[in-house]
């Protein structure tokens, strides 16, 4: 998404100008090729029927083409349409080669788009058009699978080509919006999709991209009201639901977001990122069991998706399910060794489970692939502390302390380990840092162990006084202080 790529883009939306200025809506007779074409590229069956609807096919479908279309992803409805289309033909003459029916190597490259194979199906597209090269449907198609592969100046390139052959296509402007989009350009990815939306308002995808191109403006408003518009004329559709429920979370409506993920599993109960997405609500909202189950469930539909598991893994460490968490991560970096979240929390898990010398190993991950992470160096400085290695934990936490010198925990997670050392005079410093940034309970008790140490029992007992007075239900407070006094009244008597 650098510079590079967007300056290339804005280049050729002045050079696609006086196309879309004309445009007026698909008008001209579409063929079995270019169905297949778009089928492979995404557009669905019911987009498709209005198409042919309005326009017409340039000759009827035979029995061997309905089939081909079956498999590129034609639903019974678009099938009907094309085996009744004898009424809507016009005269083969207005297509040429379309006599020689659909090439099989579209057919292929439509069964390797569907099983998400961009690669080879971008191979194929361009192996038709080598013999077709004027065919706006096979460029429209590449530069979907080029899209696929975020290759995004080669995907544009296909694209422009496919709206100066076709510049009535109202999905070309909703590619391109797309790619915009994908390009953290809002105000270009908005232009597109209003441009798609003047060409045929009935186009539910146009609205979606204008969604889209307002999300990335930060108009959640406007994003979630244009998706409501689109759901209006595709109301099956579980992608806008999905992709409500993502604006709905970012605009803070969560009973709205949680709603338009449950819409979308129930119109596609395989929708294992509307699942996972749903759980991340849950999570959010401490509905941990809930959360657990709707990510499993995700885990159960996409078994190699590494963010699932590491979601699900912090999921359980957090409802206290450590051995279940444990499991999970194990599992995870078995399958993707390469995966770098998670490590935090499993050390978690392990810290819990008193197992110090994993958690320290987990740790260590953690900080070498985020070495200034002050958090990072703090925790293990401190699983090393309670691994009884203090010279360790030492090396640590000044580092902690030294990448964020704001941080009370650090401050006092220093202290405690000089503590240990009995370098008493340095844990001092430690304690009052950790107390001018947070004068805690714990930061005073802690600072009143260093200095009985010291045997400067009256500035600990001030600070025992302070701590029992900030937490009064804690009793070891109390009882620390009346352990102090005693010893100060036996040794004021020796």
């Amino acid at each position: 998404m650098g510079s590079r790529v967007k300056l290339k883009i804005s280049v050729l939306v002045c050079l696609l100008s006086p196309f879309v200025g004309s445009a007026t809506g698909q008008s001209q007779p579409v063929s079995p090729t270019e169905l297949v074409a778009w089928l492979a590229s995404g557009i669905s069956s019911s987009r498709l029927v209005q198409i042919v609807q309005r326009s017409g096919v340039v000759r009827a479908c035979n029995k061997e083409e309905i089939q081909q279309l079956e498999s590129a992803g034609a639903d019974a409805n678009l099938v009907e349409v094309l085996a009744t289309s004898k009424s809507l033909a016009v005269s083969a003459s207005a297509s040429s080669g379309e006599s020689s029916g659909i090439p099989t190597l579209l057919v292929k490259a439509a069964a390797e788009a569907r099983a998400q194979q961009f690669h080879r199906a971008e191979l194929d597209f361009r192996e038709l058009l080598k013999s077709d090269p004027q065919n706006a449907a096979l460029h429209f198609g590449l530069g979907t699978m080029l899209r696929q592969q975020e290759l995004w100046d080669d995907a544009y390139d296909q694209i422009a080509l496919s709206i100066k052959l076709m510049p009535d296509f109202p999905e070309n402007h909703d590619a391109l919006a797309y790619i915009f989009f994908r390009l953290d350009d809002g105000p270009n990815a908005i232009a597109e999709a209003r441009t798609a939306l003047s060409m045929d308002p009935r186009n539910a995808e146009g609205y979606q991209m204008l969604a889209l191109g307002f999300y990335s403006a930060e108009q959640y408003g406007a994003a979630a009201h244009a998706l409501m518009e689109s759901l209006a004329r595709d109301t099956g559709n579980s992608d806008t639901y999905y992709d409500l429920g993502i604006v709905l979370h970012a605009d803070k409506n969560v009973a709205g977001a949680v709603l338009a993920y449950r819409h979308a599993i129930q119109l596609n109960p395989q929708f294992w990122e509307a699942h996972s997405n749903l759980a991340l609500i849950l999570h959010e909202q401490n509905s941990l069991d809930e959360a657990v189950a709707e990510y499993q469930e995700a885990k159960r539909l996409a078994p190699e998706e590494a963010s699932v598991r590491n979601n699900l893994g912090n999921t359980l460490c957090d409802k206290g399910d450590f051995d279940a968490a444990i499991l999970e991560f194990r599992e995870l970096y078995r399958e993707h060794p390469e995966w770098q979240q998670g490590h935090s929390c499993l050390a978690r898990a392990y810290m819990v489970k008193k197992d110090y010398g994993h958690a320290i190993e987990e740790l260590q991950i953690a900080v070498k692939q985020n070495p200034t992470g002050s958090a990072e160096h703090r925790t293990l400085g401190e699983a090393l502390l309670l691994g009884n290695k203090p010279e360790e934990a030492v090396h640590e936490l000044r580092l902690a302390v030294a990448l964020n010198p704001d941080s009370d925990s650090a401050h006092h997670s220093l202290g405690t380990a000089l503590f240990q050392l009995q370098q008493a005079m340095a844990a001092e410093k430690e304690f009052r840092e950790a107390l001018k940034l947070n004068p805690s309970p714990d930061h005073h008790y802690s600072l009143a162990a260093c200095l009985m140490s010291l045997d400067r029992y009256t500035e600990a007992l001030s600070e025992l006084d302070t701590a029992a007075r900030l937490d009064p239900k804690r009793q070891l407070y109390r009882a620390r202080r009346d352990e102090l006094m005693k010893l100060m009244k036996e040794t004021s008597s020796r």
